[in-house]
């Protein structure tokens, strides 16, 4: 008898309030609904993706390049890095001194953009370092093509004439 009272009542409830209830449960599920990344930070995150250093896109772009120096010819080049593309990244540090010891933490600092996401704050970007560049050119035997090649790849590379080296070839 209890049990009839009890299914009763609940369809009444459930009649007078299902449009309230209708509502509560719409908004659970859109709680419990995994959030996609907002159009805004999509956009960042492929512009980051495409800044990103790449080394043979940049060996390319300098092969196309020197390929257009007079009498330099057909021109392959190769760079190696000492240290890739970086970022400094913001820190919080904290230290405490006592009587017998002394603690330190160090906690990036990060930011948040809304909806729930953070990143971290870059303080700079750094770019790469390079070791050293090979120029393989069919005009590398004459010393005005070597000298206008050394000084190409040291203007875009940043390396003194020292790390660059140029050969002949086929």
């Amino acid at each position: 008898m209890k049990e009839q009272k009890w299914a009763q009542r609940l369809t009444a409830a459930f009649g007078k309030y299902k449009y309230v209830l209708l509502v509560v449960l719409v908004g659970a599920l859109l709680l419990i609904w995994p959030a996609g990344e907002p159009a805004g930070e999509a956009e960042v995150s492929n512009q980051m993706r495409e800044d990103l250093f790449q080394v043979s896109q940049l060996e390319e772009k300098l092969r196309r390049a020197l390929c257009q120096v007079e009498g330099a010819g057909d021109v392959t080049v190769v760079l190696t890095l000492e240290e890739s593309p970086r970022q400094v990244l913001a820190q919080d540090v904290n230290t405490s001194e006592g009587e017998s010891q002394s603690s330190r933490s160090d906690e990036t600092v990060l930011l948040s953009k809304g909806s729930g996401t953070q990143e971290p704050a870059v303080l700079q970007q750094l770019g790469p370092e390079y070791r050293g560049a090979l120029v393989v050119s069919q005009g590398g035997d004459d010393p005005q093509v070597r000298l206008a090649l050394s000084k190409a790849v040291s203007a875009l590379t940043g390396l003194g004439a020292d790390k660059i080296s140029i050969c002949k070839g086929k």
